[in-house]
């Protein structure tokens, strides 16, 4: 049953990727990054704030040094990273949609059953989930998972206080398609 699951699993995978034009999914090692600042408020007073981003890197210091890259073009003045942790989410599902601009913390609990006891084994697994409401999160999750043979069980989805998350890109991989092709 486990070399099936672990099929079933890749097959996920496989699926995942070409769901639709509306979500995506990266795998990766996600490290969380907090960054302190003087921010400049709508009433033009400065205040000091820490905002959390989330960074595709394979170390700490290579998780720092992005995060610095990153944010240096859209911090003008001084900064500090004040936290990297690793991210308990291995998997990022990306929404396309306009209205997308939250980050949710969803654990999903895979269920199984063990061929020689027959009985019913879960394993949770946590992904991260970018959509526009709590509702919209849970429906991105469903459009992804319904094109799988995985039984599951939303056991949990919470809105996070992510900003941003920043994918490696190759040099020469383009940000953005061209205005003409959009």
């Amino acid at each position: 049953m486990f070399r099936k699951n672990m099929y079933l699993c890749k097959s996920f995978q496989n699926k995942i990727n070409k769901i639709n034009i509306d979500m995506r999914s990266r795998t990766a090692q996600w490290f969380e990054c907090k960054i302190r600042y003087e921010k400049t408020m709508e009433d033009g007073s400065m205040k000091k704030v820490t905002e959390a981003y989330t960074v595709d890197a394979l170390s700490f210091t290579e998780a720092e040094k992005r995060i610095m890259e990153e944010m240096s073009s859209y911090i003008s003045g001084e900064f500090e990273v004040s936290d990297i942790k690793k991210a308990v989410y291995k998997e990022i599902l990306f929404s396309d949609e306009d209205t997308a601009d939250r980050w949710y913390r969803c654990k999903l609990q895979f269920i199984t059953i063990d061929e020689k006891t027959d009985k019913e084994k879960k394993s949770s697994i946590v992904y991260l989930v970018n959509a526009g409401t709590l509702n919209g999160a849970v429906k991105n999750i469903d459009a992804v998972m319904g094109q799988t043979m995985i039984d599951y069980v939303i056991s949990s989805v919470a809105e996070t206080s992510l900003m941003d998350v920043f994918e490696y890109k190759k040099k020469n991989e383009p940000d953005d398609k061209p205005e003409y092709e959009q």
